[in-house]
């Protein structure tokens, strides 16, 4: 298992090639019935996936395929993956919404672009480098009311709880209790569970009125682990 990366390459696409291919991402991702939701795909039109890539990479943007960015194994996944979890999720305007494992801040910035101006997006960064790599990327994008933490997201983020959708970009042992507790009844969660460098579940868990979670595979994928108390390993970062 596992992706080829293109190799690094000095970028000479322009902005209206760039704009060309994310238009036509778009519709392929409709075509692939990966895409349904119109605020979903205004958000992934909208949003220059280039500039979340480093340089070397850029005009590999919406090619299918992880590309690896400043930190450690970190990446940024492809482009189908987040409409894969946003709509499994069905994230919409207005919710409360966090990430765990920030990566690029891409998707961070496309769901900034769903929720809308009332909704909420925190986001949450283990490896120092790829925070600050994301950090550039959303502030020079002008998402400054997205918070992004540096911290182990695999404890959640309560001081902005409870949230209607959560979202884990890196594949977990198991879903972390304290994200479970975070969420609000009635909210949903999407994570990649199962063991590193091989398939894993995409589960979707959705949180009753009863309190009560129920469970459902969305599709096969394949994820970096998740660092921190309720990941693979630990990280070097002191709490």
């Amino acid at each position: 298992m596992g992706w080829i990366v293109p190799p690094p390459k000095k970028s000479v696409k322009t902005r209206k090639e760039f704009e060309a291919e994310r238009i036509e991402k778009a519709k392929w991702l409709v075509e692939q019935n990966l895409l349904i939701s119109e605020r979903i795909a205004k958000a992934m039109i909208k949003v220059p996936r280039e500039e979340f890539i480093p340089e070397d990479y850029r005009d590999y943007a919406y090619v299918e395929v992880p590309l690896p960015i400043p930190g450690e194994e970190a990446t940024i996944s492809c482009p189908h993956s987040y409409p894969l979890f946003y709509e499994a999720l069905e994230l919409r305007e207005n919710d409360r919404f966090l990430e765990i494992g920030t990566g690029s801040g891409y998707g961070a910035a496309l769901a900034r672009e769903i929720v809308g101006g009332k909704g909420r997006v925190v986001t949450i960064e283990i490896d120092e480098r790829t925070y600050e790599f994301a950090t550039d990327n959303l502030k020079r994008r002008q998402y400054s009311d997205v918070l992004v933490i540096l911290g182990d997201g695999s404890l959640g983020y309560p001081q902005e709880g409870p949230y209607d959708k959560i979202c884990v970009t890196a594949a977990c042992p198991r879903i972390p209790r304290p994200l479970i507790s975070q969420m609000k009844l009635g909210g949903k969660l999407a994570a990649p569970v199962g063991y590193p460098n091989c398939e894993q579940d995409l589960i979707l868990l959705e949180k009753q009125l009863n309190g009560k979670t129920r469970e459902r595979i969305v599709d096969k994928v394949l994820y970096v682990p998740l660092k921190g108390r309720f990941g693979f390993q630990r990280s070097n970062f002191q709490f």
